[in-house]
Parts: structure tokens; sequence; C-alpha cells
């Protein structure tokens, strides 16, 4: 889908031929969405832009600004969780949307609907004096800002997950715990792949290297460089809880199985000594000039019994007076 809109001061018009749109007066701003490739080279074509940039928005690499003689090309990855069958079966979607600011002309590149970017394309065909009155650079930072904006909601839904894994963890010793950790940790990380280059790409644009970004708008991309900050910080301290809620989950297990072993260990030395006794008088060597006299005594068996169950007692007494029991 192309949609081609043209403004100046508080007048936007929407334009369905490209080559009217890119001559008329006043900033062009073509946005293209999950289009085919017919659309993408009539584009690629109208506003002459480079082979490699459309290509970067295409297979999706990392988030970059590259400058050119007549445009600044700018790639960031907006981002969404997809949901699965379970509540922290998530991933991280991403799709990369090319930013081509020219002196007069905005074109933005998606290969998938990009809901934000489209928000803010009504916004201007409805005569958003925000954008009508300023040039393509204030455009190209209102598309990032929406775009880095949506991170913020991004993080909050992680967050809940990770407020109801420490919930969890204390309680729990499921491995679909632990799964759910992961989960969440991978998440983190795919997210902070996209996040740091992102930073490095807007810093750029803050500083007003290239020649299309007006002094003026330098301190809106300087606002957009202060979000992705605070959002690799969010990120760092949500990869630190987690890793803190993976070390409460093993050392639950590893309480958990050491109480299981310290039981196993009570009832393995309340058995030796028993298994002694019955193991020494189970050697039934009557016939034998040196025989065990207590096997032809008449209470051997019951004194036998007594005297078992006295060590059990005794063993007892004992593990409960030292806190094993």
């Amino acid at each position: 889908m192309i949609s081609a809109l043209v403004y100046a001061d508080r007048h936007a018009e929407e334009y369905e031929d490209l080559t009217a749109a890119r001559t008329a007066v006043g900033t062009t701003w073509v946005h293209v969405s999950d289009a085919s490739a017919a659309e993408i080279d009539a584009v690629q074509s109208a506003f002459d832009l480079h082979a490699l940039s459309v290509e970067d928005v295409q297979n999706d690499v990392r988030a970059k600004v590259q400058e050119f003689d007549a445009y600044t090309f700018v790639l960031v990855k907006s981002t969404s969780l997809t949901a699965g069958d379970t509540t922290f079966d998530k991933e991280v979607k991403t799709t990369p949307v090319g930013v081509f600011v020219g002196r007069d002309w905005v074109v933005t590149l998606s290969t998938g609907a990009v809901p934000p970017v489209q928000r803010v394309m009504d916004a201007a065909a409805r005569g958003d004096e925000r954008l009508l009155h300023r040039g393509p650079d204030f455009t190209a930072y209102r598309v990032i800002d929406v775009i880095v904006d949506a991170y913020f909601d991004l993080l909050d839904e992680i967050e809940t997950d990770i407020e109801a894994i420490e919930e969890e963890v204390t309680v729990s010793t499921e491995i679909e715990t632990l799964e759910r950790i992961n989960d969440v940790r991978r998440d983190l990380l795919s997210f902070r792949k996209q996040v740091w280059p992102a930073r490095e790409a807007v810093g750029v644009l803050a500083r007003g290297d290239p020649d299309q970004i007006q002094p003026q708008t330098e301190k809106y991309f300087r606002d957009v460089y202060d979000h992705l900050v605070q959002i690799v910080d969010l990120t760092e301290t949500y990869r630190d809880l987690v890793a803190g809620a993976r070390d409460i989950y093993l050392n639950t297990v590893s309480q958990s199985t050491n109480e299981v072993m310290k039981v196993l260990t009570v009832v393995a030395t309340i058995f030796i000594p028993l298994t002694f006794v019955v193991g020494v008088y189970g050697m039934n060597f009557a016939d034998s000039p040196y025989n065990m006299p207590e096997l032809g005594w008449p209470m051997a068996y019951p004194a036998v019994m007594l005297g078992m169950g006295l060590i059990v007692a005794v063993l007892l007494v004992h593990f409960r007076q030292r806190g094993y029991l």
C-alpha cells in the first residue's frame, strides 16, 4: 500500500500519482507499507532511492543511519510482543522501517503494517499543525518518536511477566517456571539487540550530522535519544531482575532437594544399625562349635525386636533434638 501526502502551512492534500506528489509545492510524505515489488520500484524510481538502502529495509538489518547526496537514510525497528499458547510464551516481533529524509520530502518504507506510523500520517492528513508548518526532518522525528514510544509499551508487558514470575519462583519448583524465566530472558535479549543500534542511529541525528536535519529539529531527536537511553537502562534492569528470579528459583529447587535428602539420610541412618543387627543374627551357625548362644534362647526373637525398637526410638529423639525432623 502506498499513501502520498503533500502538506504546507495549514493545508494537506493526498495524491495518487507519485510524480505529481514529488513535484508538488510543500513537504511530500510517501508511506509504503507492505507493498509489492512493483510498488517499491515505483517509489524508488520517483525519489531516486539507492537500491542498497531499499534492500536494507527488506533484509531486516540492524538500525543504522546513512547519508547520501540527496537524502539521509534512517533504519529503525518497530517491535511488538506476539502472544503464544501460554501467558509467558511470547516472542519479540520486529518490523524494519526505513525513513528517507530529503530536502522537501520524506519516504517511510516498511515490510509490514506499522500502526504507530500510520497514526502519524492520519493526523497529518487531518491537518495536525505540529507537522504541517514544519519540514520533512520533523516528520522523520515524529515517525521515529512514535516507534520508540512503543518500546515502553513492550517493556511494560515484560515487566508484568517479570512480576508474575517473581511471585511464582518463591513457591514453585516446577520445570515450567524455569521455562518461563528463560522465555522472558530471551525476549529481553532480542529486544536489547534492537535498542542498542537504534540509540546509536538516533545519536547521529541528535548531533545534527546529516545536512537534512535542521538545527531547530536537533533538540527533538535529542529527546528521542534520551528515551532510548532510558529504555536501554530499563532493559538492563529487567535482565538483572530476571537473573535474580532465576537464582531464586535455583535456590528454591536446591533447598527442596536438600530437604528430601535430609529425610532420606535420616531414614538410612535409622536402618543402618537395624541392618547390622539382623545381619549378625542372620548368620545361622547353629552346628558350628563357635555357635551363637542366643540362637537357642527362647526369648531371643522378642529381645532382638525390642532392642531394634529402642535403637529407632533413641535415633528419632536424637534427630528431633538436632532439628533434623
